[in-house]
């Protein structure tokens, strides 16, 4: 019985630690993520923003044509 009792011990504290690693894993994926959405927003916006600008410019062909 007491063999068993440590076994079940065990077994819970290395899934706690399991648990916790899983935990700073998921905040670390996290934080990266919000990282990505905003440098895609900034880019989103620069695009928009040269887009404008470029739709500004003649379209016309160039000299020697």
């Amino acid at each position: 019985m007491d063999e068993r009792l440590t076994a079940v011990e065990m077994k819970l504290v290395y899934l706690e630690d399991m648990v916790l690693t899983l935990n700073e894993l998921v905040i670390k994926q996290q934080r990266e993520l919000d990282a990505l959405l905003l440098t895609k927003e900034k880019l989103e916006a620069r695009i928009a923003e040269l887009s404008e600008i470029a739709s500004d410019i003649p379209q016309r062909r160039p000299p020697h044509y």
